[in-house]
């Protein structure tokens, strides 16, 4: 349960930084940290299952929150356009 309140937190984090990466798509700050959130909980599985996160910290947590934010929110654009 920690670990879920960890990438939670972590997650407003990589939304927010993301949001402001990826400009352009019209979601707004909070759409991007919802979207943060549930992409630094995929960011956390994916880099988990590739064997690649093993516990960097604070810094290593939001790099890989971040990266599966950013995926997120790019395949979500995506869709949206579609």
């Amino acid at each position: 349960m920690h670990g879920i309140i960890w990438w939670i937190v972590v997650g407003l984090i990589a939304g927010w930084l993301a949001g402001k990466v990826m400009k352009g798509g019209g979601f707004g700050v909070l759409m991007d940290i919802v979207l943060g959130i549930v992409g630094a909980i995929v960011g956390g599985w994916v880099f988990g299952l590739l064997g690649m996160f093993q516990g960097a910290g604070l810094i290593g947590s939001i790099f890989v929150a971040f990266v599966g934010a950013v995926i997120l929110l790019w395949l979500v654009r995506l869709v949206k356009k579609a």
